[in-house]
């Protein structure tokens, strides 16, 4: 066995056919993508190549960098909020009564669609019945908003479904991570006194930082590229207070039939993911982490 697997010409057909399923879904149509690009093309008719005309005008383009703007906001509503998440998971894994009911609960959002949890939320937000603005008028609000028809808020108010519908995941990652922590470590704080605050501050998350670490990659990266659910609620208004990177070139390609314009933004978002994410990864290296 051990001949065999020194054979580089064996490993490289072990893994040839991963690499082929590799490049033809993802490295080929990126390539693709960066192409179609630098051609004025309606989808349908013939190409005509304009060189990077497309990326300029996207780069001078305000729609794009104010669509950027809200995905980037999204993104750091997604890093504040995995705080939460972790303060969640460490209180499901300190062994509370109805621990194992809460994880089920909180996973719920994930066995959804973003279509339904949209329609969800739509019904929820409804200005007439929906259930927000019942318990509003209920307290004595006699105007409430009109969350997903005002421009100065409805960015919030679609952040708030977008966080709950992952915080499922984020939670079952944290717990998981914090569940393999040896409890001899945890017994020997208490038997010196720590306090829960103390464990959870100077021994669990110490120990799990590796992992928070790639949540935070995980969140800004999600956001980045975040489409579904917002565009169901709102198609990115109105009049664009709601429109992000991936809406934005979804309504140039397919709306406007410019799919070379809306390939240059595509390709341009995965420029821009590429670097948030080396840049995260650098600012938040380190040699002396100690991972459970």
């Amino acid at each position: 066995m051990n001949k065999v697997m020194s054979n580089k010409l064996i490993i490289a057909l072990y893994t040839l056919p991963a690499l082929i399923l590799i490049a033809f879904l993802i490295y080929i149509p990126l390539a693709l993508t960066g192409y179609y690009g630098l051609m004025e093309w309606d989808g349908i008719g013939e190409m005509k190549f304009i060189g990077l005309e497309n990326y300029i005008n996207v780069l001078k383009d305000e729609k794009f960098w104010e669509s950027t703007s809200h995905s980037f906001l999204l993104a750091i509503f997604s890093t504040v909020s995995l705080a939460v998440y972790l303060v969640i998971s460490l209180v499901l894994a300190s062994k509370i009564k109805g621990a194992g009911l809460l994880r089920k609960i909180y996973l719920i959002p994930m066995l959804l669609s973003s279509v339904a949890i949209a329609q969800l939320w739509i019904k929820i937000y409804n200005p007439a019945n929906g259930i927000l603005n019942s318990l509003l008028k209920g307290i004595g609000i006699e105007n409430p908003p009109v969350w997903l028809g005002n421009p100065e808020i409805v960015l919030y108010a679609i952040f708030i479904p977008i966080l709950w519908q992952y915080a499922g995941f984020y939670i079952l990652i944290y717990y998981a991570a914090l569940k393999n922590i040896p409890d001899s470590l945890i017994e020997a704080a208490k038997i010196d006194g720590a306090s829960a605050f103390q464990i959870a501050y100077k021994i669990k998350i110490p120990l799990i930082k590796g992992v928070i670490k790639v949540t935070v990659v995980l969140a800004i990266v999600g956001s980045l590229k975040y489409f579904d659910l917002i565009w169901v609620m709102t198609g990115g208004g109105p009049s664009g207070a709601s429109e992000v990177i991936a809406s934005y070139m979804y309504k140039m390609a397919f709306n406007s039939y410019d799919f070379g314009y809306g390939s240059a933004i595509g390709f341009l978002l995965l420029i821009i993911t590429l670097i948030v994410t080396v840049f995260i990864r650098r600012l938040t290296a380190s040699d002396n982490d100690t991972q459970y």
